[in-house]
C-alpha cells in the first residue's frame, strides 16, 4: 500500500522522480503523433510526459539529455521460443535488449517439456534479474504432438484451470488448430476456463483460411502468429485477429506478410504486430533483433511511426497488457528507446525497467541438478538406426519426408535397395534416416524413419534440443556415425553434434535442461557456425541443417514430422509405416 500510495504521489510530483529525460522528441504511439516532451521516472515507472517537467525534479533527481533524440517505447516480441536461441535467459536478455527489445511473450514450454512446471521458478527468479521482462503464458497442453509423444510432465486442462488463476499467467499459450478441429475434449475445456478467467488464448493456425478460420475462431482464440501469406493475414484481420507477423531465423514471411499493409487501403497495421518465433544466436549478432525487424518492414514501405506502432503498442493491445507496456506514458513500465533517425532505426540507447542498460548482467545462475542433468537416454547401437525388412534381398519403396524449407515438409518416394534383410540409405538418391530417441528416461522409445532434402552424403547430425517435445534426434546415412553421435550427447549432458567416421566433427554443448547453453552469446554465435561449417562437410546445401532439422519432430508443421512414436502425417494427425511396399528378389 505504501508504495502504491508512493506511485501516486510521485505522479502529483509530491514525491521527486529518480530520473527525468529532457530534450526528446517523443513518438507518441497512442495518437501516432511526435513533438517535444519530458519524461519523469519514478522507480521502474513512467509518472510524467509533458512539455515540461521541472516540478518533478529534486536534488537527487538524474537528468538524462536526450539531445534532440526520438524516445520511443520499449518492443515487445509478440511469440518466441527463447530456448531455440539456445541462449539462457541471461544471455539472450544481454544480447536482445539492447537492440531496444524490453519485453517477450513466451510460453517456455520448450523448458517446461524437459523440467516441466515445477522447474519454472529457477527460469522466472533468473529472467527477474536481467533487464528483459516476460509476460508468460502458459501452454494450452503439453505436449502439442498428435499423436501425444513423450515429454517430462503433461499439462492438462485440470492444471490449466489453476494456471488461470495466477497473476504470472498473461494467457494460453500458442493453441494448435488440429486440436480445436478435433474437438479434443481436454483442450476445449481449457478454452473455456480461459474464458471465464478473462485471459486471452494465444494460436497458432498456419494455412488457416474459410471455414477453417472460421471454426477455429469460434474457439476464442484471440492472437495468431502463422500466415503463410499476405492474403491469409488480410483475412484473419478482416475477422478480428490480432495478427503476428514472424520474421525468425528460419521463416522469413515479412516481406510477403507486410504486402497486407503496403498494398491494401484497409487500417490493417493497428491490428498488425511483430514476433521472432525462433532466432539464433548468430542473426541477433549480425541482424539484430526488432530493432531488425522495425527496419525491414520501414524499409518495406511502412511508415516509421506505424512500424514502431507494430513493435509497441499493438503487441501490448493484442495481448492486454497495455496497462504495463507498449506506451511512454504515465504509469507504463519505464521502458524506453533513445533513436537517432528513425528512418534508419538504430538503437543508441535503452532504458529498461526503470534504468539504463549499460552493460551486460554478470548475475551467475546456480541451477538444481534436475536441471543440469536431465538426459537420460540408454546408450545405443549401431543396430538401433538400420531399418529391416522381412525379404532377404530385394528393393523396396519408402515414403521420405521431404523438406522443403523450414516449415514445410512434403511426402517424396524413392526406391531403394535391400541386402540381408536392410534398406540401404542411399546418399546419391539424397536419403537419410532419421531417429527420434526418448530422453528422460520414461519409456525408452526409439523411432526410425526416412528424410530427404538434406543432400547428406556421410556421417551424422544429432541434437537434445529438438521443438515441442526436445527428445534427441538423430539424422545420417551411416548407421555407426548416428549411434556415436546419439551416445556422445547422452554422455555429454546434451547439445549439438556433428560426426563423420565416428569423429567428433562440431560440439555445441547444451548442459541447461539439455537446450540452453551457459556461454555468452558470443561464444554460441562461434559455436554454430562451427556446427553448420561441419554440417557443410557432410555435404548439406541446406541454409541451416541443424536448426532446419531440430523441427522435424513439430507436428503442427504441414505435411510431415517424426517423435518418438515414429513418423507422423500432421495431415491425417496419425503415425504412418514408411515402408510402402516390398518386391523380393528373383532368384
Amino acid at each position: 500500500m505504501n508504495d502504491f500510495k508512493n506511485l501516486i504521489q510521485a505522479g502529483a510530483g509530491e514525491i521527486p522522480a529518480d530520473m527525468v529525460i529532457k530534450n526528446g522528441q517523443l513518438v507518441n504511439v497512442s495518437t501516432a503523433e511526435i513533438y517535444p516532451a519530458q519524461v519523469a521516472i519514478y522507480k521502474n515507472k513512467i509518472v510524467a510526459v509533458d512539455e515540461d517537467v521541472a516540478d518533478y525534479i529534486g536534488p537527487e533527481t538524474k537528468i538524462i539529455d536526450a539531445k534532440g533524440k526520438y524516445l520511443v517505447p520499449g518492443m515487445i516480441d509478440g511469440h518466441i521460443h527463447v530456448e531455440c536461441s539456445k541462449l539462457s535467459m541471461t544471455s539472450f536478455a544481454n544480447a536482445v535488449v539492447p537492440h531496444g527489445t524490453t519485453s517477450i511473450i513466451s510460453g517456455l514450454d520448450e523448458y517446461i517439456s524437459v523440467i516441466g512446471l515445477k522447474g519454472l521458478p529457477e527460469i522466472f527468479k533468473e529472467i527477474d534479474q536481467t533487464d528483459l521482462k516476460l509476460f508468460w503464458g502458459a501452454p494450452f497442453k503439453t505436449p502439442y504432438t498428435i499423436p501425444q509423444s513423450t515429454i517430462a510432465e503433461n499439462i492438462d486442462s485440470d492444471m490449466q484451470k489453476e494456471l488461470l488463476k495466477q497473476a504470472n499467467v498473461y494467457g494460453v499459450w500458442e493453441t494448435v488448430r488440429e486440436d480445436i478441429q478435433e474437438l479434443d475434449e481436454d483442450t476445449l475445456k481449457t478454452m473455456l476456463y480461459a474464458k471465464a478467467a478473462h485471459k486471452p488464448v494465444w494460436g497458432c493456425s498456419p494455412m488457416a483460411r474459410g471455414k477453417k478460420l472460421n471454426q477455429y475462431l469460434m474457439s476464442g482464440v484471440r492472437v495468431d502468429h502463422e500466415s503463410y501469406d499476405h492474403q491469409e493475414l488480410l483475412e484473419k484481420a478482416r475477422k478480428g485477429m490480432n495478427v503476428v507477423v514472424r520474421e525468425s531465423s528460419v521463416t522469413h514471411f515479412l516481406e510477403e506478410n507486410i504486402r497486407a499493409i503496403t498494398e491494401n487501403t484497409a487500417n490493417v497495421a493497428r491490428h498488425v504486430s511483430f514476433c521472432t518465433d525462433d532466432v539464433t544466436a548468430t542473426d541477433i549478432a549480425e541482424l539484430g533483433h526488432l530493432d531488425h525487424v522495425v527496419s525491414l518492414a520501414i524499409k518495406a514501405g511502412v511508415a516509421p511511426i506505424t512500424a514502431i506502432q507494430m513493435a509497441t503498442i499493438n503487441s501490448a493491445e493484442a495481448y492486454r497488457i497495455d496497462d504495463q507496456v507498449g506506451m511512454i506514458a504515465p504509469n507504463r513500465d519505464a521502458d524506453i528507446l533513445f533513436v537517432e533517425d528513425l528512418n534508419q532505426f538504430e538503437i543508441d540507447s535503452v532504458i529498461s525497467k526503470g534504468k539504463v542498460v549499460e552493460e551486460k548482467a554478470t548475475t551467475e545462475v546456480n541451477y538444481s541438478p534436475e536441471i543440469m542433468h536431465s538426459v537420460k537416454a540408454e546408450k545405443l547401437s549401431a543396430a538401433d538406426f538400420v531399418y529391416k525388412v522381412p525379404v532377404e534381398n530385394g528393393e523396396v519403396t519408402v515414403e521420405t519426408i521431404k523438406s522443403v524449407g523450414p516449415f514445410v515438409r512434403k511426402r517424396r518416394d524413392v526406391e531403394l535397395a535391400v541386402k540381408d534383410h536392410i534398406i540401404q540409405v542411399d546418399p546419391a538418391k539424397d536419403v537419410a534416416l532419421v531417429s527420434v530417441i526418448e530422453r528422460f528416461g520414461i519409456n525408452g522409445n526409439k523411432s526410425l524413419g526416412f528424410t530427404s532434402g538434406w543432400n547428406l552424403q556421410e556421417g551424422a547430425m544429432a541434437s537434445t534440443a529438438a521443438p515441442d517435445d526436445n527428445n534427441l534426434i538423430v539424422m545420417g546415412v551411416n548407421a555407426d556415425d548416428m549411434a556415436f553421435a546419439a551416445n556422445e550427447l547422452v554422455a555429454r549432458g546434451g547439445g549439438q553434434i556433428v560426426v563423420k567416421n565416428q569423429q567428433v566433427l562440431s560440439f555445441l554443448p547444451l548442459p541447461i535442461a539439455g537446450i540452453v547453453s551457459e556461454a555468452s552469446p558470443e561464444e554460441v554465435v562461434q559455436q554454430e557456425k562451427s556446427i553448420l561449417k561441419a554440417a557443410r562437410e557432410l555435404g548439406s546445401k541446406v541454409a541451416d541443417p541443424m536448426f532446419y532439422m531440430t523441427f522435424l519432430p513439430i507436428t503442427a508443421i504441414p505435411d510431415l514430422a517424426i517423435t518418438d512414436l515414429g513418423p507422423t502425417d500432421c495431415i491425417d494427425l496419425k503415425l504412418f509405416d514408411p515402408v510402402l511396399s516390398v518386391r523380393e528378389e528373383l532368384k
